[in-house]
């Protein structure tokens, strides 16, 4: 098998992983707006994630001449460590599923800021003294405080833009009340009919209503697939800490895979490689969001319509996108681990500034923050520094695993 070795090439694997890990976010979000259930979204999502790992396992886990490769410890007495790989699977994958739903409530920006934050307060923690403290302690830990000021940054975002949000419509007309209700205002229906075509076709996005104005946000909700219109914000603040909670565990899960810090292997047993470590913590991941999301079809959460088996297996719309989202997920998730063994797991945990590239991707597809107020421009500039800062500290403390 392959192993990453050297500290720069740790960190190449991280620089990658925080590409993939903030675009595949944006391609979810981006399905929901126009209308998919995040329940097909996430069943396609799902397949490709799991094929990720397959390939990463069957290339990286299988060439050199290093033992153990990955088909190889198929036959070892591994279980305790295969057990806390998949218990790693478990929470990233609930973890994963949502924040899907967050998104539509918070937005993608904010969502991504909270849950990396908390992640890193407290999966950075637990890693550094899982990791034997191998990483910079002076360095570390400020780190870890700039991404818990981000968090109650992030937070205060969400309030500010939300206000500013609630003021354009308040501001737009008296017929807003109607438009929240699901009816269609003839001078909307218009602007929708003439100026709009669907993307998803391959034709160009074209909304006349400039992004960031009432017209917009109201167009934005009768396309959406989960409506927001109305619901509590504290809602969208709930799943969001929750899915960061269920994110600070998955990285110290599968520490304890790949290194045996608690000795629940017997003697002579060789530990997990990071590639069939992945492997389970995948298989686990692809099983957990089966489940809940084919329940969630019959049994929908948040007044989403009921979907079945039989109307995924035909809904195309998009299939493409979401399938894509599969992949930059679980390649960024292999290149994390991969540069977390090397370079230890708390150093890895910088890839949590992947909002940095989902912010970019928020503005950019979705026209989040447009036209909002200085107060929120200035909340949110502090914020992405805040992140930047954090993300450069990290990488700083990175050590080396003898």
């Amino acid at each position: 098998m392959y192993m990453v070795e050297s500290k720069g090439g740790a960190i190449v694997c991280m620089l990658l992983s925080l590409l993939f890990l903030g675009t595949w976010p944006a391609v979810m979000t981006l399905l929901e707006r126009r209308g998919r259930l995040p329940q097909h979204t996430y069943l396609d999502y799902t397949l490709t994630n799991l094929l990720a790992a397959v390939i990463i396992a069957f290339t990286f886990g299988q060439i050199g001449s290093d033992q153990p490769n990955f088909l190889s410890q198929f036959s070892q007495d591994n279980f305790p460590s295969v057990l806390f790989a998949m218990a790693g699977g478990v929470v990233l994958s609930v973890g994963n599923l949502s924040t899907q739903y967050a998104w539509a409530f918070v937005g993608l920006s904010v969502v991504e800021v909270i849950t990396s934050s908390i992640t890193v307060v407290i999966g950075t923690t637990l890693n550094y003294f899982l990791d034997d403290k191998i990483n910079k302690a002076e360095i570390l830990f400020p780190g870890v405080g700039c991404f818990l000021i981000a968090v109650c940054l992030g937070s205060a975002v969400h309030s500010s833009n939300t206000a500013d949000n609630k003021a354009k419509l308040e501001n737009f007309s008296n017929d807003y009340k109607d438009a929240a209700q699901g009816i269609n205002l003839s001078t909307l229906k218009e602007t929708s009919e003439a100026d709009s075509k669907d993307p998803e076709k391959g034709n160009d996005s074209a909304y006349k209503a400039k992004k960031g104005t009432a017209v917009f946000l109201i167009e934005l909700e009768k396309r959406r697939s989960i409506k927001v219109f109305g619901k509590s914000t504290l809602m969208g603040l709930a799943i969001t800490f929750f899915a960061g909670f269920c994110f600070s565990l998955f990285s110290p899960a599968f520490n304890l895979a790949t290194n045996d810090q608690w000795h629940t292997l017997k003697k002579g047993v060789p530990h997990l490689s990071v590639y069939t470590a992945f492997f389970y913590f995948s298989v686990s991941c692809f099983v957990v969001a089966i489940i809940l999301n084919i329940t969630f079809l019959y049994h929908p959460v948040l007044n989403l319509p009921k979907s079945s088996l039989k109307a995924y297996l035909r809904d195309w719309n998009g299939r493409g996108w979401a399938l894509l989202a599969g992949l930059l997920c679980g390649f960024g998730n292999g290149l994390q681990f991969m540069g977390g063994q090397a370079a230890g797991y708390a150093a890895a945990d910088a890839v949590q500034a992947l909002p940095l590239v989902s912010t970019f991707w928020g503005v950019v597809l979705f026209g989040e923050y447009r036209k909002s107020s200085k107060r929120t421009y200035m909340l949110l500039g502090s914020m992405l520094l805040m992140f930047i800062a954090a993300v450069a500290i990290l990488m700083a403390s990175s050590g080396h695993r003898k």
